[in-house]
């Protein structure tokens, strides 16, 4: 944190504009290694060191017009130079703290305290970066206050009994290196295929294979090879951990990550299978969670809603996980009309549904099989589409819509009866659903 009272005003780690540089602090350390190359040609770098010299100020300036404490049950920041800004987030609508650990945060031992707001707007609060040492107990005393303590009970605390190990954690799985990068191949072969006959093509014909990747080609080719790094650096390890308070994700090759994901977070729940991955018994859990929208200077883990619990297991590793997160799920799925073949032949032998007094389940898919979990609890709306095509079959869909963007549930194709039926049989569940007790 920073020297002061507990009450008082703290300043972020002086490293900090260093790590949050990013790729330009990369960048200003490549062009001064250049210019001590240069050697006596100094003052044809003036140009470069001004450069250097004004983002290292604007960095400085930065760090110094940054502050933050607690006060009351609000975490407060504060910032800017010309244009100050305070902002306060209130720590009783704090629905998960992330610990980010980017590479340069590594090197220099820092990591950032990413708080997850709830609300419609999904804001996140971002102390980055706060040494490493002093991550932990920050976070801990942050979660009391948002589980409801009062601020002086959490700061009158030793630093001793915030630092107190919580309930041992009962690890679920662990992803294997193996497995996902087979995974990522056999999911984007198509582009797998593509950047290997472009290294290829270099080793056989540099001149040739420069010429076809001018402009826009060139551009192509270097954004999917950063999605696919991205992708294997995000879930390289990544390890699932069922807590006191939920499911505990870890993870990452050069930047770690830490985030637990409470009951109540979970707006909705998907299982994926790949074409290619069926023959191998393989799919994917993704959770869409309260307060994941991206926000400035998250990385393409954290944008969107969608969060991949788990990148790729085994079928029955994927069901024991989804029975932590549903486990009132419908286990009886009801089929589609047989003269639904004839509107969506390719999808016919996907569609189904079900439902509980809690959860609605939806199943879909063409050449991948996607299997819809919603908690009742959470559904915002409920909507009967009919199309053209549909009235002619008798046919009707009901969308089930949440406060989530991730995941879409449709009762996609059903007879127009059973469509009426089940749309008055969710509403009334829905509305009895939300007036239990909210999961904590």
């Amino acid at each position: 944190m920073s020297t002061g009272a507990p009450e008082g005003w703290h300043r972020l780690h002086p490293l900090s504009p260093v790590v949050r540089g990013g790729r330009l602090t990369y960048g200003i350390f490549i062009l001064l290694f250049l210019v001590a190359l240069g050697g006596d040609k100094l003052s044809n770098a003036v140009p470069q060191l001004a450069v250097t010299i004004v983002l290292v100020l604007g960095g400085l300036v930065s760090w110094l017009v940054t502050r933050w404490r607690i006060e009351d049950d609000d975490l407060r920041i504060e910032t800017g130079l010309l244009r100050r800004q305070s902002l306060r987030f209130p720590l009783g609508q704090v629905q998960a703290i992330d610990v980010v650990r980017p590479g340069l945060g590594r090197v220099f031992r820092v990591a950032e305290l990413r708080l997850r707001m709830a609300g419609a707007s999904g804001g996140t609060a971002r102390l980055a970066y706060v040494a490493e040492h002093e991550v932990e107990p920050l976070r801990d005393q942050l979660l009391a206050l948002a589980r409801g303590a009062r601020h002086h009970e959490t700061a009158q605390q030793p630093a001793a009994e915030l630092e107190r190990p919580v309930a041992e954690e009962h690890l679920l799985t662990t992803v294997r290196t193996g497995q996902l990068a087979v995974s990522i191949v056999l999911e984007n072969w198509w582009l797998v295929l593509i950047l290997v006959g472009i290294v290829a093509g270099f080793a056989v014909s540099p001149h040739t294979a420069a010429r076809a990747l001018r402009g826009v080609g060139f551009v192509w080719a270097i954004s999917m090879a950063t999605f696919i790094w991205r992708r294997f650096n995000q879930q390289y390890r990544l390890t699932v951990a069922e807590g006191p308070d939920g499911l505990h994700l870890r993870g990452g090759l050069v930047a770690l990550t830490a985030e637990v994901i409470r009951p109540g977070r979970v707006q909705a729940v998907r299982l994926v299978e790949p074409f290619l991955w069926r023959p191998l018994g393989w799919c994917r859990v993704e959770v869409d969670v309260a307060g994941r929208q991206h926000r400035k200077g998250e990385g393409e883990a954290q944008r969107g809603q969608l969060r991949t619990l788990v990148p790729v297991a085994s079928r029955p590793l994927a069901v024991e996980l989804i029975d932590r997160l549903v486990p009132d799920r419908p286990r009886e799925l009801l089929p589609p009309p047989r003269r639904v073949f004839w509107k969506s032949p390719l999808r016919y032998r996907t569609l189904s549904w079900g439902r509980t007094e809690t959860w609605v389940v939806t199943t879909s898919g063409r050449l991948r099989r996607v299997v819809s979990w919603v908690p009742l609890e959470k559904v915002q709306s409920l909507r009967h589409v009919q199309g053209p095509l549909q009235r002619r079959l008798r046919l009707a869909s009901v969308h089930v819509d949440t406060a989530g963007r991730g995941v879409h549930a449709t009762l996609r194709d059903r007879d127009a009866a059973e469509a009426g039926r089940a749309l008055a049989e969710l509403t009334d569940l829905a509305r009895a659903a939300r007036r239990r007790p909210a999961l904590s």
